[in-house]
């Protein structure tokens, strides 16, 4: 498998990101890496999003930073991360922004 394998743009399909019925992302064009949908900066609503403390490190994309995804008081720790920085191998992600958790990814159309 080569990264292009890994790395799989999907401007045909419109993506949502919801946690119930909030709407955290939406986007006609995301970037697919390992089977998650990254967003593009610009289409996350970062009203939603409050910096974590959490960090982790992926051999091949590097490290991701952490927010938690928050609706009034309620708050989803660490259900949202970026790769500010990342390496080389994957700067077709850089800043984009990804979900997990009870965070739902579904088609927007």
């Amino acid at each position: 498998m080569t990264l292009a394998d890994l790395i799989r743009r999907t401007p045909s399909r419109s993506r949502r990101a919801t946690w119930g019925d909030v709407v955290i992302a939406e986007s006609p064009s995301t970037t697919r890496v390992d089977g998650r949908d990254y967003f593009p900066p610009d289409t996350v609503d970062w009203d939603r999003l409050v910096p974590s403390t959490h960090t982790s490190v992926c051999p091949w994309k590097g490290t991701a930073t952490y927010f938690d995804v928050v609706d009034g008081d309620r708050r989803l720790p660490a259900a949202a991360w970026t790769y500010q920085s990342p390496t080389p191998a994957a700067t077709a992600i850089a800043g984009h922004v990804a979900f997990w958790r009870d965070v739902a990814v579904s088609r927007a159309d």
